[in-house]
This record gives structure tokens, C-alpha cells and sequence, in this order.
């Protein structure tokens, strides 16, 4: 089998009406959602898919340093291809090769007739514990219901993202508590506390929500400080209060080293799509095993990214690749999230948690079809997917790319 193409198809679901939410200190605001899926065929027609970074630096990386390389070349086993990407052309070419590399293992498992879980030892876990994922700038009082709603589906947890100020944070969590029961997981994605501008949390505050919330059974608390900052996580970790969570803004495997050598986190965070492909997560996953550190799948794409994290995480056994992020636009109830067919539209028959347990396909590659049917209906639309508008010091801060701020 011959490469023929290499193609990116950088796709845009525009919302029905822009989306405002509001927090401490300014609002932000969603006008659509993107999307990346590469397609590679072969000169016998058959075809291998991945999902990639919404990006279009990353469709230039791709289109200038990748295709020029593969087109013309012989399907072989891709193990060491992002390996060789990035010693190559350096850590910046991580997220592009590891996506060409997803759809390169699904054309590898095709042509071998086995799943792509066969080449990274095999499945441990035949379903995938998921958590509802959810929760953006909303009342008290509207994150206790859809915190109830979400976890109607069967969901042992759900994730939400408050910015409401400190005390209605902690009222935020009381209620929720509530409303749940205490049998139900709370997951708090904080990363708007450090970009609310003069209104940003404190290190000083953000230690003593850690401590308050943790009276409340809250399963982690992600990102509540600046990337950056790893003295201040280690220093939050080693109080204790609460499982900290980090990793998804990460850009190279050295930032998950560091992550794990320094003690910054309880819990890595990680996708198939921003970090490295099937490789780069099985490297970043086995990290957490041999640090014995809980792996969380961040995972904010379509249900084709669903299904690749799930893939690899299934060759991982559940005490170290513990939890699927499953966002809750993916089969929506109108009770939860915006709307973003075009996740669902590009993997008709991709597999739905069933009381809170994602089964995998087991068909070659990646076992899924594409629907080919969005590359055309959901054109790429210029322009940021996302702002901050921020009060003070006043600012606006456009976001391209999907991993952005979620």
C-alpha cells in the first residue's frame, strides 16, 4: 500500500446563537466549535482517520512538513514516527505528527486486520469509566441541576468549570453536593481562576478553597493555578487537602516528566490529539504507572477523539487510566451544554456509555466508519471559536484551537 494523500480537513460548527457566560471580573463568549480530522488514503483506496488539533498552524505543520515527506511512500509500522518527527523537526511538530500517526495506525491495523489497541499490548479494560463533563459560568443554582441531570445518565462523576468568586465557588460545590448525593464524584476544572485579570485567585485563597471544597467530597481540583507555576502546585499538592489535577496544556513529553518528577499532581491529564498520538499517550500513561499517578483522559474533541483516547486507555489497567472525559454536547440533552452536532454527525455509530462505561469498538484500525458528509458541511469559518472579555485591567482575548481554555 502506497500513501496517495495526506489530507487535514480543518472543520467549523458555528453555534446557533453566540453563547455568553459570565464569571468573576468579565464574560466569555462561543460563537462555534472547530474541529480537525485527518484522512490519509492509499493507492488501493483504502482510507485511515485521526483526529487532530483545531488548529490551522497545526494543518500548515502538517501540510509543509509531513505531507511532502509520506505522500508516495509505503504504509509501514508508524511505532517510531513521532519519535522521528520530533527529533527531527523539534517538539513543536508533536501534536501534527502524533495526529498523522493515529490515521497512519488506522490504516496499519487495517492492513493487519487487528485492532490498533493489538499494537500497544493489548486491551486490560474492555470499557472506559467516564465522567459527564459539562458546567461553564453558570448560577449555584443552575450547576445543581445540571450536575443532577448529568449524572441521571449513569455517570460516576461530573466536571464543571466555576469563576463565580470564591464564596459562590464553595456555594457552587455545597449545592451540588445536595443535589447529587454522596455517592457522586465532583470535578472542578479551575482554570478561570488564574485568568480573571485583577479578579484572578490568590495562591492564598486558591489554598483555602482547596481546603473548603475538600469537605465536600470534590474528586480533584484541575488547573487552579498558572501552568507555569510548578513550585506552587507542588506546594498545593503537598498540603494534601485534595487530589490536584493538571497536564492538559502541556506541550512536549519533558512537561509530563516535570509534572511527575517535581510532585506537582495526584492526577496527569492528557489527549490523544494535543499530546503526541497513540504513542505519545502511551508514553505519557505508562509515566503515570511507573509514578503511580492516576491518568484522566482531558478530552474536548469530537466522538472521534472519544473513541482513539478510549482505544489507548484501554491497554492501560483502570488503576493507572482511571477516567474518560465524555463531554455532554456528544448525544445532548437540551437540559446540558451548548449544541455541537458535527461531533456526533462524524462517527454516526460511535459507541455511547452505558451506565457510565464507554464500550470499545472492535472492528480493524481504530473499528469505527467516518462520515465523510461533514468535510463539506461544516466548512471551515476564520476566526477565534472563543473570547474572554476580561473588566480589569480591560482586555479582550481571542482563542483559536480547541484546547484553548476548556
Amino acid at each position: 500500500m502506497i500513501i496517495k494523500s495526506i489530507e487535514p480537513h480543518l472543520l467549523s460548527c458555528p453555534l446557533p446563537e453566540p453563547t455568553i457566560y459570565p464569571f468573576q471580573g468579565g464574560r466569555r463568549t462561543i460563537y462555534k466549535r472547530d474541529a480537525m480530522v485527518v484522512r490519509i488514503e492509499t493507492d488501493d483506496g483504502m482510507t485511515g482517520y485521526a483526529p487532530g488539533p483545531a488548529s490551522m498552524d497545526v494543518v500548515q505543520k502538517i501540510e509543509k512538513e509531513i505531507v511532502p515527506q509520506l505522500t508516495g511512500q509505503k504504509i509501514m509500522d508508524p511505532s517510531h514516527f513521532v519519535e522521528d518527527q520530533v527529533d527531527e523537526l523539534g517538539d513543536s511538530i508533536w501534536s501534527a505528527a502524533g495526529a498523522v500517526e493515529v490515521a497512519l495506525f488506522d490504516l496499519w491495523g487495517k492492513a493487519n486486520q487487528c485492532s490498533v489497541t493489538d499494537f500497544f499490548g493489548g486491551r486490560k479494560q474492555e470499557t472506559l469509566a467516564c465522567y459527564g463533563s459539562a458546567g461553564m459560568y453558570q448560577s449555584p443554582e443552575k450547576y445543581a441541576e445540571e450536575a443532577a441531570a448529568v449524572c441521571e445518565l449513569g455517570f460516576e462523576a461530573y466536571k464543571f468549570r466555576p469563576g463565580l468568586g470564591p464564596a459562590e465557588d464553595l456555594r457552587t460545590v455545597e449545592l451540588m453536593r445536595e443535589a447529587v448525593g454522596p455517592e457522586v464524584g465532583l470535578c472542578l476544572d479551575a482554570h478561570t481562576w488564574w485568568s480573571m485579570g485583577d479578579d484572578s485567585y490568590s495562591p492564598g485563597i486558591v489554598e483555602l478553597l482547596a481546603e473548603a471544597i475538600a469537605m465536600h467530597g470534590v474528586t480533584w481540583l484541575e488547573e487552579p493555578l498558572p501552568v507555569e507555576d510548578r513550585d506552587g502546585y507542588a506546594r498545593l499538592k503537598a498540603i494534601s487537602y485534595i487530589d490536584i489535577a493538571a497536564g492538559k496544556h502541556e506541550q512536549d513529553l519533558l512537561g509530563f516528566r516535570t509534572l511527575l518528577g517535581r510532585d506537582c499532581v495526584d492526577i496527569v491529564q492528557a489527549d490523544v490529539s494535543q499530546h503526541g498520538g497513540l504513542s505519545g499517550l502511551s508514553k505519557i500513561i505508562d509515566l503515570c504507572e511507573r509514578h503511580y499517578a492516576t491518568f484522566a483522559f482531558h478530552n474536548w474533541g469530537t466522538a472521534l477523539e472519544t473513541v482513539v483516547d478510549g482505544l489507548i486507555g484501554s491497554c492501560f489497567a483502570r488503576e493507572t487510566a482511571r477516567w474518560l472525559e465524555y463531554p455532554q454536547y456528544a448525544h445532548r440533552d437540551e437540559r446540558v451544554m451548548y449544541p455541537f452536532p458535527l461531533s456526533d454527525e462524524l462517527v454516526p455509530e460511535a459507541p455511547v456509555p452505558v451506565k457510565g462505561e464507554l464500550p470499545l469498538p472492535d472492528g480493524h484500525g481504530l473499528g469505527v466508519e467516518i462520515n465523510e458528509k461533514v468535510f463539506e458541511k461544516y466548512p471551515y469559518q476564520k476566526g477565534a471559536w472563543s473570547k474572554f472579555d476580561i473588566e480589569s485591567p480591560q482586555s479582550t482575548h481571542h482563542l483559536s484551537g480547541e484546547h484553548s481554555q476548556t
